[in-house]
């Protein structure tokens, strides 16, 4: 995918793979200091707001005070998800559909809230934890330890030190990202992700392990319906109190017998969601990002998308989302078929070695086909050829649809 109005592309920090494609620079994304300077020095046209931590940093903020185009919540807008107790009562306040919750900071009163529930519960931390920090729990037991390891062993640090307990729901998970300018938003094509670690939905939460576009139960009418009941209300509201959102609003959705449900929101593009939904993409992405961060989507009626789908599938380091080791060399890459996108998130380039693993999560692969099983099949061939100790990924990502 290419844009027709970018001529130079930086990415700061970067990874192993930005290297190829722009210039990598070496400024941490949350240094709103030396990130402005650079973008001033450069006479950057956009910013883009990638992770979590430059928004909660305020780097949308620091750059709009400079009169810089930002695609990208401000500090307290993104708040939606730096704070799960913020999102929480921003979708009361709203009337958006979720779950009953409570917010606590005390392991008794949550303790017996969820006792009421019979521990059938969902265990947030407030803050920031990595995609680490949601427990699901089934039973008393569950729920006590999960409350415990945040309020009383205080195993997510201070992203932790305040808790939501919701309940928990049941269905299936859609996820809906939309690009606003503050007073608009235009819905990008739905995607489904797979959270837990292991096949079949088991093992650990993570940040996600792979995702595909478009799921066949996510008609037209239920984005539409999405759109409208949690997406625009949480926009509207922000802007009532005060906050202009510009940017991308990813809203985790649950399916229920009893409607659409939000799970939490993000401030940002949603990985692996977003690696199989802006492939599909027709329409210039940069355009439309400058157009809102500029505040005016006026001039764009609608978003085109290819009729294709398309997988993307996650390879991790063996014990992710908990502990694992680095540094490993990553074989395999220079024998991906045409066609077949490689994005890279834990990968360093290391001069005489080549590309080694640096994180938990170290690859996404993902492909457009004419159909999902065409599209799941070539990622997985594809995986097949990529190579490091303890690479790992799922198999099983997309199956449903392909069955369907």
């Amino acid at each position: 995918m290419q844009s027709a109005i970018s001529s130079r592309v930086f990415i700061a920090p970067g990874n192993g793979g930005t290297g190829g494609l722009a210039k990598n620079i070496r400024i941490p994304a949350d240094d709103v200091v030396n990130l402005v300077k650079f973008a001033k020095h450069e006479k950057i046209g956009l910013v883009i707001l990638g992770p979590e931590s430059a928004v909660a940093a305020g780097v949308g903020d620091a750059m709009r005070a400079e009169g810089i185009p930002t695609f990208g919540p401000d500090r307290a807008a993104g708040r939606i998800e730096s704070s799960k107790a913020f999102a929480k009562d921003l979708m009361r306040r709203a009337g958006i559909p979720t779950a009953d919750f409570g917010v606590f900071s005390e392991a008794p009163a949550a303790q017996k809230w969820a006792d009421e529930r019979d521990g059938r519960v969902v265990v947030k931390a407030d803050g920031l934890a990595l995609g680490k920090g949601v427990l699901v729990c089934r039973d008393r037991e569950q729920a006590r330890k999960a409350i415990d390891a945040m309020l009383v062993e205080h195993s997510f640090g201070r992203a932790g030190h305040t808790i939501v307990v919701e309940e928990l729901l049941e269905g299936r998970e859609l996820s809906l990202m939309a690009i606003s300018d503050g007073k608009r938003a235009l819905a990008l094509a739905p995607a489904r992700d797979f959270k837990r670690a292991g096949e079949g939905d088991s093992g650990p939460l993570t940040g996600g392990m792979g995702a595909y576009s478009p799921p066949p139960d996510a008609t037209p009418e239920l984005v539409e319906e999405a759109l409208r009941i949690a997406i625009e209300p949480a926009i509207k509201r922000l802007a009532g109190d005060g906050f202009e959102y510009r940017g991308v609003l990813y809203a985790g959705l649950m399916l229920t017998e009893q409607g659409v449900r939000v799970l939490e929101f993000n401030a940002r593009f949603g990985d692996p969601e977003a690696q199989c939904v802006l492939p599909r993409l027709a329409t210039d992405p940069v355009r439309v990002m400058l157009e809102a961060a500029k505040g005016d989507l006026g001039s764009i009626e609608r978003l085109e998308w290819t009729d294709r789908a398309a997988v993307a599938v996650v390879v991790a380091s063996r014990g992710y989302p908990d502990s694992y080791e680095t540094g490993f060399a990553i074989d395999g890459l220079s024998h991906i078929p045409p066609g077949v996108l490689v994005f890279h998130a834990g990968t360093r380039y290391v001069a005489g070695r080549g590309l080694v693993t640096s994180g938990g999560r170290v690859l996404t692969l993902a492909a457009v086909a004419g159909s999902v099983g065409e599209a799941r099949d070539a990622v997985l061939a594809a995986i097949g050829r990529v190579r490091f100790p303890g690479a790992f990924h799922r198999p099983d990502i997309a199956q449903e649809a392909v069955r369907a």
